[in-house]
């Protein structure tokens, strides 16, 4: 077998090293984490190939079964654990703390010059260890986020394995841009649509130009109650959410309600959408609906705290409502998964920073892995992503420190695989010697 020689790249260079395209490959991990069990495994191997992983166990016994020629990646003096998935994204967003930013991307931005900056920062996500991602709306710039899916697919821009949602849609007069003069026909950042036959027709037109999601903005006009409670206005009548989902499932696609009240948490409970975003507005009852259906959640806990300067006096509160809404959330085994709304605020910065907060909140750094691992996984649909066992993506991160014990050292990754390629690694000391 011929050992990878070590890769002395600087973080952010795309490496062409490709362990799984002509030939297998084996990873040595010194300590694997199983992240359904949160079992550390010492002296492991996987076997890849073309970039799937077909055998998976101890060293010896994978290293003993490999083809001859067999190629190694050594991350011997490394964790390992599966690729990231970040549940929810907007890829074509640079970051909106205030209306002005949003107005700007939208009115001065064109969809071109977006698009250029999407592939920067799906680059950038790659390069933090997210090998798949849910980017939930274009946000006025149509359907880029399917031809980005494209392109990364097709080897012409590096980024993660794209799951998309076109264009996310609301009623009419209830989502930006909002508040401009009368006569200006201006661009929305969603698809318009109103009545249970349009939806449906809408539906299957956003399925037909490549949308995997279908994203639905439920409520607005956030309010809080003298009991506290968020209050909400639906941007949809009962019949309509439920032609969303109805037509969406029908066609074998998921569902993702935007909600924020409790008002809009209560009609996507009812009208059976798939996963929800955000959601400060949590009550006990709701989180039991949401047990009791499987719905999953995205908290979106650094958005939150990003954008909150810019929502006035109660957009200031939010952190501490969902945070509290979270807790109990955690403590009922809501399925969580990690989506940072990442877009929201800039792409600058590490969404991977979601799951120190996740934790600082109550989960337990494995929880926390999981949610951005088995459970996004599970959330997606995609029995193939999420672990590292024989079936799976060869998609991985590894890093010289335990995760387990300290979950902001997932904000310092060394190595990046997706489908059996690296595509990051930091200089390490020297080449591994030949076998």
């Amino acid at each position: 077998m011929n050992r990878i020689p070590a890769l002395r790249h600087l973080l952010g260079l795309l490496v062409g090293v490709a362990l799984a395209a002509q030939s297998p490959s084996l990873v040595r991990a010194g300590r694997l984490l199983d992240v359904r069990t949160g079992q550390l495994l010492t002296d492991q191997g996987l076997l890849v190939q073309e970039g799937r992983i077909t055998a998976s166990g101890p060293w010896g016994q994978v290293s003993a079964s490999a083809p001859k020629g067999t190629t190694i990646l050594d991350l011997s003096d490394q964790f390992v654990l599966p690729g990231l998935i970040e549940a929810h994204t907007h890829v074509l967003l640079q970051g909106n703390r205030f209306s002005q930013d949003y107005a700007d991307q939208i009115l001065k931005e064109s969809v071109p010059y977006r698009t250029l900056r999407a592939a920067a920062s799906a680059r950038a996500a790659l390069m933090w260890g997210f090998t798949a991602m849910r980017d939930l709306g274009s946000e006025g710039a149509g359907y880029a986020d399917v031809d980005l899916k494209r392109a990364i697919e097709a080897g012409v821009v590096p980024g993660p394995r794209l799951f998309v949602a076109g264009k996310a849609f609301s009623a009419t007069g209830t989502y930006p841009l909002q508040n401009y003069a009368w006569e200006l026909d201006l661009p929305s950042g969603v698809r318009v649509v109103d009545g249970v036959e349009a939806i449906r027709v809408a539906v299957r037109d956003e399925v037909r130009r490549g949308a995997d999601w279908v994203k639905v903005y439920v409520d607005r006009a956030i309010t809080q109650g003298a009991d506290g409670r968020l209050r909400s206005l639906t941007n949809y009548r009962p019949e309509e959410l439920k032609a969303f989902v109805d037509e969406a499932h029908r066609l074998g696609k998921r569902t993702s309600a935007h909600v924020k009240g409790w008002d809009g948490i209560d009609a996507a409970l009812t009208a059976g959408f798939d996963t929800l975003e955000h959601a400060d507005g949590f009550t006990e009852e709701l989180l039991d609906r949401a047990v009791k259906q499987g719905t999953f959640w995205c908290p979106t806990i650094y958005a939150g705290i990003w954008v909150a300067e810019g929502r006035g006096p109660l957009g200031k509160k939010y952190p501490e409502i969902l945070a509290a809404a979270f807790r109990k959330g955690l403590a009922k085994g809501v399925k969580i998964a990690l989506g940072s709304d990442i877009g929201a605020f800039p792409w600058t910065e590490n969404p991977a920073r979601e799951l120190a907060l996740m934790v600082e909140r109550g989960m337990t750094p494995l929880q926390a892995i999981q949610s951005a691992t088995v459970v996004a996984a599970d959330l997606l649909g995609v029995k193939e992503l999420g672990h590292l066992g024989a079936g799976a993506h060869a998609d991985l991160v590894a890093l010289p420190e335990n995760p387990l014990k300290d979950i902001t050292a997932l904000q310092r990754l060394q190595t990046v695989v997706k489908g059996g390629v690296v595509v990051r690694t930091a200089p390490l000391a020297a080449a591994a010697p030949s076998r």
